[in-house]
């Protein structure tokens, strides 16, 4: 069952803090980011549902591509991003729409088109109720189209002790600064110290945007406190869209460590499945 609204970590607040410094090389890294792992230089003539939109980054990322874009988000703060992003780069766009909406409300879902692409970064795990969400959310794609999707890495126990600290941290308040602090050092102390014996201090921290145009600390509090938290393994994604006429074309993984997998599926048209 999806947590109680006090257990659910607050995404919204933490865009409207990332959105405050987003500049235009942060803009170009997600641009460019979306273009590889899609392999195409152009999205122009596509449609394209952004599903959990969050800052509304990838929307725009994918406007500029030349899609005409469907954003959507649960938070109202992540869709109030997403519509101030919209406002200040693409005003009055009819090429780009902002909604308020749940990948857990069928109808809400049911309302939509189907689209030549489906998007949803790092989203689906955060419902509560991950392959729910993701069956509802294969409908929207047309056939012949394309599913672009991340989703946590099954890591085994070490996964489920995230999943306790990340509720601790949304149910604990007066914890959080202790847990952040914590997790700073444990998954980005090793690699800060490595940059400082090779003469280049905080070189990683510094070249995180290049990373789909992200804030290492905006990603670093989305970790820690992102609750609910599910994962998946890259075999349980493909034999669970396998059936529902989705081909695998790409993977990246994480392989053993933290972060998310991410997939890109084209859906078979009727006389292909």
């Amino acid at each position: 069952m999806p947590p109680d609204r006090e257990e659910r970590f607050a995404f919204g607040r933490n865009w409207q803090r990332f959105l405050d410094g987003l500049g235009d090389a942060q803009i170009l890294h997600a641009e460019r980011s979306l273009g590889e792992m899609l392999d195409v230089h152009t999205l122009d003539g596509l449609t394209l549902l952004d599903a959990g939109s969050g800052s509304g980054l990838s929307s725009l990322a994918a406007r500029r591509l030349g899609a005409t874009v469907l954003s959507f988000d649960l938070d109202l703060q992540a869709v109030a991003c997403a519509s101030a992003l919209r406002s200040r780069t693409f005003p009055d766009d009819p090429g780009w729409k902002v909604e308020q909406g749940s990948l857990l409300d069928p109808s809400y879902l049911a309302s939509l088109d189907r689209f030549d692409l489906v998007y949803s970064w790092g989203v689906l795990h955060h419902t509560g109720r991950l392959w729910e969400a993701l069956a509802v959310l294969t409908d929207r794609v047309k056939p012949g189209g394309t599913l672009f999707i991340a989703l946590y890495n099954d890591q085994g126990w070490v996964s489920e002790a995230w999943r306790r600290i990340k509720r601790i941290y949304c149910r604990c308040p007066f914890l959080r600064p202790i847990l952040l602090t914590a997790s700073f050092f444990w998954l980005w102390g090793p690699r800060l110290l490595l940059d400082l014996l090779r003469g280049r201090p905080f070189a990683t921290w510094r070249g995180y945007a290049q990373h789909r145009g992200m804030s290492p600390w905006t990603d670093l509090v989305d970790w820690v406190g992102g609750y609910p938290f599910e994962t998946a393994s890259p075999d349980a994604v493909v034999d669970f869209l396998a059936p529902r006429g989705f081909v695998l074309r790409r993977i990246r993984t994480v392989g053993g460590r933290l972060g998310n997998n991410q997939f890109v599926f084209r859906r078979l048209t009727g006389r292909e499945a």
